[in-house]
């Protein structure tokens, strides 16, 4: 295992485009780290300077308080899982498994033992005389992932392994991936566009925009405690309703209705009477009908889709937009009109301008 410091990282190409901002990360002995955020916000990209395949711009990486940044990857004993499999084709599962161990030039014997040990774990043994075109997507992406942690390396890298695997195999892939990671125990960091693999398999996740960290912190943390309009609106599914309002004594609007600010949040909109706040909720925090300590929302009903164990509800006052998640068993009708009660506990405000917490 070992102990990542990233410091004031930075990358720069040659053609100026600045990829990766100031980033600034302690990761601890066997944490599992997920770096996520929509495509070409650097999240790669940094796993590539803290694998050794780009250089450092500026900015100082350490593994166990050692600078490394000049270290290159096999110094830095890192095992890193691609986005494609990578395997090669015209060797069997069990020389896949074994070429790098091949290569260090370990005994036979050992290599056989781990070998058959590391198939064991992922289900791999009955597999190891195939070729990797005998195998499924998610076989071979177990073997991708045998082939990296054979070598029990303290640094576990992994860039998008599961965007190639249909919706099935990605779910069984998520629960092997997070049971592997606790029998082997190495320091992890998991690259992924996938907002569901990073809570469902992170011990944090940090989320990037443009480059830059916009929030480190756990899935509860980030569920409930947004630090700004793009994590709140990344992290959940279906993603955060926001209602943009100009505060008019301390009320704003949705649709023709006005939702009384002041009763409840009186000390974070007194500095913004006048000015244009976001209000947020999550469709999930909703309840159909008028409960108590509950902000009352009247609605059309536009769109109804049913999910199995939930409905996404699809509604419009005025020219607001939103959508409701709720039981299917309780899925209102098309074009009717309903009311449904969002929390005070559950309301989210932003600042419209900098759109961080207020």
């Amino acid at each position: 295992m070992a102990y990542l410091e990233l410091k004031n990282l930075n990358k720069i190409y040659p053609n100026g485009f600045h990829a990766v901002h100031n980033f600034n990360l302690e990761i601890e002995q066997g944490e599992f780290i997920v770096f996520v955020g929509s495509s070409g916000c650097g999240k790669s990209t940094t796993l590539r300077m803290i694998a050794g395949l780009e250089e450092i711009s500026d900015g100082e990486f350490l593994i166990n308080g050692k600078r490394a940044n000049e270290l290159n990857p096999r110094q830095r004993e890192v095992a890193m899982v691609f986005q494609s499999y990578a395997l090669y084709p015209q060797m069997t599962v069990y020389d896949n498994l074994a070429f790098s161990l091949t290569l260090e030039g370990v005994d036979e014997d050992v290599i056989e033992e781990k070998v058959n040990r590391t198939a064991a774990i992922l289900g791999l043994t009955e597999y190891l005389d195939r070729l990797p075109r005998a195998l499924s997507g998610g076989q071979r992406q177990r073997v991708a992932v045998g082939r990296a942690i054979i070598r029990k390396v303290g640094i576990f890298l992994m860039d998008e392994p599961l965007s190639n695997l249909d919706a099935k195999q990605r779910v069984t892939m998520r629960s092997e991936i997070t049971q592997i990671h606790k029998e082997i125990g190495a320091t992890t960091i998991y690259v992924t566009h996938d907002q569901t693999e990073a809570m469902t398999m992170a011990d944090r996740i940090v989320v990037m925009k443009e480059g830059y960290i916009q929030q480190v912190g756990t899935p509860h943390e980030l569920y409930f405690n947004p630090t700004n309009v793009f994590v709140a609106g990344f992290i959940g599914e279906p993603p955060m309703n926001f209602v943009k309002g100009t505060v008019e004594d301390g009320k704003i609007a949705f649709g023709d209705q006005k939702i009384d600010l002041k009763s409840q949040f009186a000390d974070k909109v007194s500095g913004y009477e006048g000015k244009e706040i976001v209000f947020g909720f999550r469709p999930e925090a909703i309840a159909l009908g008028e409960e108590e300590n509950a902000y009352h929302i009247r609605c059309n009903v536009e769109l109804t889709e049913m999910l199995g164990d939930n409905t996404n509800v699809y509604i419009t006052n005025g020219d607001q937009q939103a959508i409701l998640k709720v039981d299917p068993h309780d899925t209102p009708d098309v074009d009717s009109e309903i009311t449904f009660s969002i929390p005070f506990k559950s309301v989210y405000l932003f600042d419209s301008e900098t759109e961080n917490r207020i």
